[in-house]
């Protein structure tokens, strides 16, 4: 198969490789994420994002995605893949990890995700790209069997993967699931967060959460931080990670995406944090983060 989606991958003159389906020309976006570290954010990795386009319009990806017939679905996502890794490999930091989507319900077969998996290590030894850097992203609310879902899990660990749950805290989740896959990574829902943090006891179960899976080993990220005061509270709940366009929006490629880790080291006073029954913050200057390289906008 990896043969056939490089017939749909094209290398421009600035070095990006764009993904061909039909009249869409599909881009390599990478967002940030960023880890505490002392009194400072630092980055540490970024997740790759589909970027559709016809013609100079860019297009809501989930409109390119519902234009798709179910039948191509599965060469999409490995075109995705493919593609993200060759880009990444060109212009992120050797040292960051690389969080891929994978949507689980087109991975129903064993086969068809181990043909899948073993087209990734190709590209992977070709780029020079160790499999630990990269995280694979699965959603439990897209996954039509768990057996498929934890079939999926296994296979991707077992060549080397890091594993992420995306958008805990949404109505299919549950922490009986979570201990049964054994993730490395659990990314929390952002509108969830949002709701939480607005209220004493929605921060406290948060907090609550991240121990629990920093108990067992698991690391934690906080999705769609975009007030300072979150980002105060976030560090507070002593999660491992933050994204959110507070810190940095998505960037197409080409970018200099080496730049953001030395603009991350340029750290200024947090705003204090003013949700009620929230514990009280560190005193003013205490903590400190990157400035904000973003707005808050409608996501992409």
């Amino acid at each position: 198969m990896l043969g056939s989606i490089r017939s749909h991958i094209v290398q421009e003159d600035d070095g990006t490789s764009t993904g061909i389906w039909g009249p869409f020309a599909l881009r390599s976006a990478f967002q940030p994420i960023f880890t505490f570290e002392a009194d400072k954010l630092s980055v540490s990795a970024f997740e790759a994002l589909l970027r559709p386009f016809r013609g100079d319009e860019q297009l809501p990806p989930q409109a390119f995605f519902n234009s798709i017939l179910t039948s191509e679905r599965l060469f999409v996502e490995n075109l995705a893949h493919t593609l993200h890794l060759l880009n990444a490999a060109r212009f992120l930091p050797e040292s960051a990890a690389i969080f891929i989507n994978f949507d689980p319900s087109v991975f129903t077969d064993p086969a068809v995700a181990e043909a899948t998996i073993r087209d990734m290590r190709v590209t992977l030894v070709e780029t020079g790209i160790d499999p630990h850097r990269v995280v694979c992203e699965v959603t439990e609310k897209e996954t039509v069997s768990q057996e498929a879902l934890f079939a999926l899990v296994a296979s991707l660990r077992a060549s080397g993967f890091r594993i992420a749950v995306d958008d805990y805290g949404a109505d299919e989740s549950d922490m009986r699931r979570i201990r049964d896959l054994c993730p490395d990574i659990v990314k929390f829902d952002a509108d969830w967060i949002a709701r939480l943090m607005e209220t004493g006891p929605g921060y406290a179960l948060l907090a609550t959460m991240v121990s629990t899976f920093a108990a067992d080993g698991i690391r934690t990220v906080f999705e769609g931080i975009e007030e300072g005061w979150q980002l105060e509270l976030a560090e507070k709940a002593g999660v491992a990670m933050v994204q959110g366009f507070a810190l940095a929006r998505p960037q197409l490629v080409p970018a200099d995406f080496a730049a953001l880790q030395t603009a991350a080291s340029a750290t200024r006073h947090a705003e204090p944090a003013s949700v009620p029954g929230a514990p009280v913050p560190r005193a003013a200057g205490a903590l400190r983060h990157t400035k904000a390289f973003g707005r808050r906008t409608p996501p992409l």
